[in-house]
């Protein structure tokens, strides 16, 4: 277990960078409220934001308090209350806690407290349990035979697959996503062979091409099958996505009012608080923000946001480097899976390139449950640079 000792320090290049994201995030909110504020559901949101950093910025000097591998010790209960969590919202229980928004069964609405969202907190929870089942049993099989990798890998499916089969009944196609790009970062870390993995890959890609062709081939008959099989919010969303002119006023209407705010704010933007497009993209100040910072700093402005965002990816992948001990190599690789793919997959959508899956955009979008995610997933990777230097003066 690694302790911190004299050589121990923060890293203050990860900080800024979240200090950044932050400011980003409330000014953002600020400039949006009012048009927000039309809403009493949606007044001072900068403010509750600014709150909900407090509370992640605690639960980060909290975190850094301990070794991280304690987590390996409550890894199986943290991952047991994600999914009894999930199973609750499947059950819709307990009645008037379990709460639908937008036809998805994905919230628990407590009195002062406000709504959590457990999908956020499985996407940690995840990557914990997962890191110490990969040790476990590499520590159990040092040498990586086929039978034992096929076998590490047909655990780390099972236990990816629970959480992702709960939220597929939500349904939240987002989240199912991004615990699909959390599993597949840590395969590719896990040692299991590279032939084995390449295979894996070469099969997603068959099955994926074959799906596609079906698809055009047969449009009617698949989106048929994909209505029968409770998948209709995925049509409604690869329709909007492929055709959005004959689908703006359905499943298309959130990118197409999205992309006429980005165009809107050409090289420069219009200009603070300048929301002449922005006001009229639904989720403005969650899903689709980047919009918002789109049309009052124009291309410019989203570039510079855009490059703190690599910079975040460049600094942990910096940290997943410098780790010695395999836990904190696995948890870090499984954050960067969940931020690199959300942030792809966010931008991507604002900007009609990839279908919307309703993610948040990474420390910027209004959002209690994923800001408090987001802080807890730093407070780790902080906590790993924190001890790091224990390993690297090691005689070993």
């Amino acid at each position: 277990m690694s302790e911190k000792n004299s050589n121990a320090k923060l890293d203050y290049s990860l900080l800024l960078i979240i200090i950044l994201l932050a400011i980003i995030s409330v000014f953002t909110l600020y400039t949006l409220d009012p048009y927000l504020s039309q809403n009493s559901l949606y007044q001072n949101m900068y403010l509750k934001q600014v709150v909900w950093y407090i509370a992640g910025s605690m639960a980060v000097a909290v975190i850094m308090m301990f070794d991280y591998d304690r987590f390996r010790q409550v890894s199986w209960l943290l991952y047991g209350i994600g999914v009894l969590s999930l199973l609750m919202l499947y059950f819709h229980f307990p009645p008037g806690i379990a709460k639908e928004v937008k036809g998805a069964w994905g919230w628990f609405e407590f009195p002062v407290l406000g709504t959590i969202q457990p999908a956020e907190f499985m996407k940690v929870f995840l990557i914990i349990f997962m890191a110490h089942v990969m040790v476990a049993h590499n520590e159990k099989n040092p040498e990586h035979t086929v039978s034992m990798d096929l076998w590490l890998l047909c655990k780390m499916g099972i236990i990816a697959s629970i959480p992702i089969v709960l939220l597929i009944e939500q349904p939240d196609l987002g989240g199912v996503l991004v615990l699909i790009a959390i599993t597949a970062f840590m395969v590719l870390v896990s040692g299991i062979k590279w032939r084995i993995i390449l295979t894996l890959f070469s099969t997603f890609i068959i099955g994926l091409s074959t799906f596609i062709y079906l698809y055009f081939t047969y449009t009617d008959k698949m989106n048929q099958l994909l209505y029968d099989n409770g998948l209709d919010h995925v049509v409604q969303r690869f329709q909007g996505w492929l055709f959005p002119e004959e689908y703006s006023s359905e499943g298309a209407y959130q990118t197409s009012q999205a992309m006429l705010a980005i165009g809107s704010g050409q090289f420069f933007g219009k200009g603070i608080g300048q929301f002449e497009k922005t006001q009229y993209v639904p989720e403005n100040h969650t899903d689709y923000i980047f919009t918002s910072i789109s049309e009052q700093f124009g291309f410019f402005g989203s570039s510079v946001v855009i490059l703190i965002f690599f910079l975040l990816i460049y600094r942990l992948v910096n940290v997943a480097l410098k780790c010695k001990e395999p836990f904190a190599s696995y948890m870090v690789t499984g954050i960067i899976g969940m931020f690199t793919y959300q942030v792809f997959q966010n931008i991507g959508m604002s900007l009609q390139l990839l279908p919307v899956t309703g993610l948040p955009l990474p420390f910027i979008s209004y959002g209690g449950s994923s800001t408090l995610t987001y802080m807890i997933a730093i407070g780790i990777v902080l906590s790993v640079f924190y001890r790091i230097k224990t390993y690297m003066f090691d005689e070993s």
